[in-house]
């Protein structure tokens, strides 16, 4: 019998019982608490793969104004021959020393590399954050160390990535990994992972939209893809349960000027370190000599 794939980051079940627990007396209470939960990171050890980027980079903390919060900043490969800067930016729960193995490619490009660790995710100080977080740390590194000639994220760095591009961040091309596409799609998911009812994501919902006075449709990627020109890669795993495929496939069937590669048997994290993987990055980064 084929083994269950599992998200990458399963809930522990004391936690979901804590929920079902809240919800049996009220629903708003449960859905507080979930809210909370979904904008709250996990931070983990960095593990030893990347701990050649974390021990070689230069590290620098930021104040990013716009919501006065520090980030740590990551600059590795800084060298005189480099003529390039990319800009990688990782997904929830991740680091920006996650997408080492990209970051080792483009540094034989001759590309300066720049990731940060997104608030209250890695080195960053611990506190509570969301994609419109994400959103204005990419601008304000993009302000003190761009510009970039490639971005690529991961996962929440994918939705990231493309809604900084629709909000005026400039690159000359685009790469996004196992990226969401609709913000409902990944508060039900979470949801679901909970076990509560699904009332519970469209309350949160709620409460998001009037927090940040707009809609989370407005969040959309595959509808800011729309207003982009620039190349992009989309590249997505089929086996993925963490972000479905459909997002990928969304996202393609919207973009004026993309590619998409299907990976199979790779899930969630392990796509950002396959070969094949880092293989065809480098060969969109270089295609035009760009």
């Amino acid at each position: 019998m084929q083994k269950q794939a599992k998200h990458s980051l399963e809930i522990p079940r004391k936690i979901i019982w804590i929920g079902k627990f809240l919800q049996f007396f009220s629903i708003n209470l449960a859905s507080k608490f979930a809210q909370n939960l979904f904008i709250t990171p996990i931070k983990f050890k960095t593990p030893k793969r990347e701990k050649e980027m974390l021990l070689k980079s230069k590290r620098s903390k930021i104040l990013v104004n716009k919501i006065r919060k520090d980030v740590v900043v990551y600059q590795y490969g800084i060298n005189k021959k480099a003529n390039k800067r990319a800009l990688l930016i990782h997904g929830w729960n991740g680091r920006g020393t996650q997408l080492v193995t990209i970051a080792n490619m483009l540094i034989k490009l001759d590309y300066d590399i720049v990731s940060f660790d997104a608030p209250g995710h890695g080195l960053s100080p611990k506190t509570k954050t969301n994609l419109t977080e994400f959103i204005a740390t990419t601008h304000e590194v993009e302000k003190q160390f761009g510009p970039f000639d490639v971005i690529i994220g991961h996962s929440l760095g994918g939705m990231t990535t493309i809604n900084s591009l629709k909000e005026g961040l400039k690159t000359n091309k685009a790469i996004i990994i196992g990226s969401g596409d609709v913000v409902q799609d990944v508060i039900d998911d979470f949801v679901q992972q909970l076990e509560l009812n699904q009332k519970i994501a469209t309350i949160i919902k709620n409460r998001f939209e009037k927090q940040f006075n707009t809609t989370m449709e407005s969040y959309c990627v595959h509808d800011a893809v729309e207003k982009l020109d620039i190349p992009l890669l989309i590249i997505h795993d089929e086996d993925d349960i963490d972000v479905p495929i459909k997002a990928a496939y969304q996202i393609n069937k919207h973009a004026k000027n993309s590619k998409i590669m299907v990976t199979k048997g790779l899930g969630h994290r392990k796509i950002l370190g396959d070969k094949k993987v880092i293989e065809r990055i480098r060969d969109f980064i270089t295609e035009n000599n760009l």
